[in-house]
């Protein structure tokens, strides 16, 4: 068995991970981050969906809850999904963050998060997508809200020198992505930490309440699985909302919250077809939102669009049809557009485990959320009728295709059931909520596991609903908080 000694193990190297490595390599404690994918770098991103998914997806991109209903796309590598991810960096809400605050008493977190938000924004190069960004998909889609007098904005990335090659969910090869992979994880490792890629962690040990390390499997190409142990005083738990949760279950630890309030903003995809190419692959992939439907404490108000876009193989599997219609759609692919309806999801769901860490994901969309969304498809359809589009398609289980507004309008009773429509999720968020009592969430308000010494977490498990949009920024805030408070309570000055 290989065996490492350090002060702090942090368990995942995603934006979480990150930024709590980082704060807790500079306040001087031997820290370890352990990552159970490869180490890619900016010459290894080909730009091939069938090379990089396998690569930058967990599960080679097949994750889904249990009943196969929902395609659920995590990343990992280091880095995590901030290697894929398109680089929406936007704070929570106000009026959300003060709910948070009250509803699970944590009255400083508002201000202790403004704090870690403003650091991380200046770190990672935070600035507003330039009018010269916008692309002909995100333009047209602009130009449907403003018809419709919908409430729009363009959006905030964390890019420099990027060159416009709309590869960013397949890896940046040209290393304009300002990202964990980039900018903390080499700040950590100049504070002293190792990063050890493709290990993966079965489980936490523990003894008399305190954590005293982890374990698992070292994974490398062409050789055979190698146990490993990390003894140390701390862990940090970064692993993502779903496998978070699912190692502190199958090590027995947590309360009675740990592996509920799992959120993951379902969507489904609302395409459209343009007389003129729309090429929607070139340029920056997301750089306008609509949140005319969104309000982050209004329940009627809970859906938020923005443009999506897929690479060829991408988009043949989302498109319905084989053969030969598959084919004469798939001609059609310079003119497609397409547009997420996304749920601000009120519902939630629950993460179990199996006896070896990995996460069994229990989500079905709540019958509100699901009204919601079909009124979120309706309303995206008309963005794109708006813009000019020729047809819209509407991903229920039988394919509508609609040519204006009125056919929209008649889907609204349409009831949503298992695979009616066709869904998928990128944000898996919650699961280990923090709180001001154990009585309230799984972790306290520095992200420490209740009931265990010496263990917290630090990534997007924490937050205590759905935040109704790109999580991303807000879980780099949350590991630089964690990491942050880790440094000064043990750190060696």
């Amino acid at each position: 068995m290989k065996q490492y000694r350090c002060d702090v193990v942090i368990v995942g190297s995603g934006a979480g991970g990150s930024a709590c490595a980082r704060a807790v390599a500079e306040a001087g404690l031997d820290t370890i981050v352990l990552e159970m994918g490869s180490r890619q770098t900016p010459e290894t991103f080909t730009q091939k969906e069938e090379e990089m998914i396998p690569k930058l997806f967990q599960q080679a991109g097949s994750r889904t809850n249990t009943d196969k209903t929902i395609a659920i796309l995590q990343g990992k590598g280091v880095g995590g999904s901030t290697l894929h991810n398109l680089n929406l960096c936007k704070r929570i809400s106000p009026t959300l963050l003060d709910r948070w605050a009250e509803t699970q008493a944590l009255p400083d977190l508002p201000t202790r998060l403004t704090e870690a938000y403003k650091v991380i924004e200046k770190d990672l190069n935070v600035t507003r997508v330039t009018e010269a960004r916008v692309n002909r998909h995100n333009d047209l889609f602009r130009k449907g809200c403003q018809a419709l007098e919908f409430e729009h904005a363009t959006l905030h990335h964390n890019r420099v020198g990027c060159v416009g090659a709309g590869f960013c969910e397949l890896g940046c090869a040209y290393d304009a992505k300002q990202n964990a992979a980039k900018v903390l994880l080499p700040q950590a490792e100049h504070a002293g930490a190792r990063i050890l890629p493709q290990h993966r962690v079965t489980r936490i040990h523990s003894r008399w309440g305190r954590t005293t390390g982890v374990s698992g499997l070292l994974t490398q190409p062409g050789q055979s699985p190698q146990h490993f142990r990390v003894h140390a005083s701390l862990v940090v738990m970064a692993a993502s909302a779903t496998g978070s949760s699912a190692l502190l279950l199958a090590s027995g630890l947590g309360n009675r919250h740990t592996g509920r309030g799992l959120h993951i903003h379902p969507a489904a995809t609302v395409g459209a077809d343009f007389a003129d190419p729309v090429y929607g692959w070139k340029g920056v992939p997301q750089s306008v939102e609509c949140t005319e439907f969104l309000d982050p404490v209004d329940a009627d108000r809970r859906t938020w669009i923005l443009p999506v876009f897929a690479h060829p193989a991408g988009t043949a599997g989302l498109i319905p049809g084989v053969g030969g219609d598959l084919m004469r759609q798939m001609l059609r692919y310079p003119h497609m557009a397409a547009a997420s309806a996304m749920l601000h999801d009120h519902g939630s769901g629950s993460i179990t485990t199996t006896r070896d860490g990995q996460p069994r994901i229990h989500y079905r969309l709540d019958p509100r959320d699901g009204q919601a969304l079909v009124h979120g498809m309706v309303e995206t359809a008309k963005i794109w009728l708006a813009a000019g589009a020729t047809e819209v398609m509407i991903p229920f289980a039988h394919p509508v295709y609609l040519q204006s507004t009125e056919q929209a309008e008649r889907l609204r009773q349409h009831t949503p059931r298992p695979l009616d429509p066709t869904l998928m999720a990128v944000h898996p968020m919650g699961s280990l909520a923090m709180a001001g009592t154990a009585e309230k969430g799984a972790c306290g308000p520095w992200g420490q596991v209740w009931g265990t010494q010496g263990l917290y977490a630090a990534d997007g498990s924490l937050f205590p609903s759905s935040t109704g949009g790109p999580p991303q920024l807000t879980i780099y805030a949350i590991g630089h908080m964690v990491g942050t408070h880790i440094g000064l309570e043990f750190g060696h000055p």
